[in-house]
């Protein structure tokens, strides 16, 4: 497509968004199957379950995002000249940096203490979602004139809005390549991800491990379910409300103490259970015929994505259990590529997950801001990447074959 035959707009909710036109930007189907490339395994997915117009459509119907939540819609949105969509990003016009996972909060006390107004932002990414994946989305992957227009619409949105800067979060390394090239910061993180390299079964994956943390982590296991606790999985069709019920006080209950006020509330799991049943898995601990624990995750084509946990009851090692070693179980059932876990998490690569690399790209209105930024953020990438060295170092595995993630 050429850009005399692009019309781009802005869409101030999902449901001004035909749900099957915004599908196959964010979800293309493929042009052909062919081996997966190797960003792919590490961080790609040919099915984003967090990109889905019932996701993002469920977080505005509930209240979760929107204007009063600090997070109001301003999707950009591209036509050809049939009206039709063929590129679109989710992008929010932000009073705060709550629910990023990108922390800048340095950044907006700096700028304002030098008299600047910091919010409003515009984030581009799915809220309180740290999961690497497509945020420029285009139906023809060849259609850089559409990203392109993407870009600088972004930019003529800024400043339409008065918006200090443009902050694209969690997207894929291409597009991370593609926004520096336009000329965005750079920026990187870490997390911790598990790979299946063809696993037959979770026995099978800790014969990978060294003695020593094999047995640990079957002493670990043991431990955590030494009360009588039962786990169960429930997906699909087989969830209910009243899951929804048990889990939301799970939710609640550990949110409620560990972050002070969680972002999601309990109209948004009814929703999106309704849209996405088929793409969710609910991890179940149950105790004397009581659920005590649960954790949430999404299943894409390509990985399982551990997203929320609560407990009411505290019982040593249940949350690895629940989190961790239930997920991988379930990824090897699957035969999906690798397990994510959510954000950060050291004590996650000593069961059996790797150092991987995140990215984030940025834009200010002021050239200041781009110069002090820029130096920071290239003394922060070399510690990240010194950091992922030294983390791939003290993985828990012997010699064998590992992903190629950078």
């Amino acid at each position: 497509m050429s850009l005399a035959e692009i019309k781009i707009t802005v869409r101030r909710s999902m449901a001004d968004i035909p749900a099957a036109e915004w599908d196959r930007c964010a979800n293309p189907a493929p042009a052909e199957e062919q081996a997966a490339p190797a960003h792919r395994l590490c961080q790609g997915e040919r099915h984003n379950p967090f990109l889905r117009h019932a996701f993002l459509h469920a977080l505005e119907a509930s209240g979760c995002v929107g204007a009063r939540a600090g997070w109001a819609p301003f999707h950009l949105a591209i036509e050809d000249e049939r009206e039709k969509l063929v590129a679109a990003a989710p992008c929010y016009l932000k009073s705060h940096s709550q629910g990023e996972y990108v922390f800048d909060h340095a950044w907006a006390d700096a700028y304002e203490r030098a008299g600047g107004e910091y919010y409003p932002k515009l984030q581009v990414s799915v809220p309180f979602t740290p999961v690497n994946g497509r945020r420029l989305l285009v139906v023809d992957d060849s259609d850089t004139a559409s990203r392109q227009a993407l870009i600088a619409g972004l930019r003529a949105l800024r400043q339409q809005t008065g918006a200090s800067s443009v902050h694209v979060t969690f997207p894929i390394a291409e597009e991370w390549q593609e926004l520096q090239e336009a000329g965005f910061l750079q920026r990187t993180g870490q997390q911790f991800h598990f790979f299946n390299l063809g696993y037959a079964n979770f026995e099978e994956f800790l014969s990978d491990l060294a003695s020593r943390k094999r047995k640990a982590i079957r002493k670990e296991r043991a431990t955590a379910l030494r009360d009588g606790i039962e786990i169960e999985w429930v997906t699909g069709r087989d969830i209910t409300e009243a899951h929804w019920d048990m889990f939301f006080a799970f939710y609640m209950d550990t949110g409620s103490r560990k972050w002070g006020r969680p972002y999601l509330n309990r109209k948004f799991f009814s929703l999106v259970g309704q849209s996405l049943a088929d793409r969710i898995l609910l991890i179940m601990a149950k105790r004397a015929g009581r659920h005590i624990a649960g954790a949430l995750n999404f299943i894409g084509d390509d990985a399982l994505y551990g997203r929320n946990w609560g407990a009411i009851e505290e019982h040593p090692l249940l949350h690895f259990e629940v989190c961790y070693y239930q997920a991988i179980e379930f990824g090897i059932t699957r035969g999906l590529k690798r397990v994510e876990a959510g954000a950060q998490g050291e004590h996650k690569l000593a069961r059996g997950y790797r150092p991987v690399t995140t990215y984030s790209a940025h834009d200010f209105a002021d050239p200041r801001m781009t110069r002090a930024i820029g130096d920071y953020l290239k003394n922060e990438r070399r510690h990240i990447e010194a950091a992922i060295d030294i983390y791939g170092e003290h993985v828990p595995f012997r010699k064998v074959p590992e992903p190629q993630c950078r």
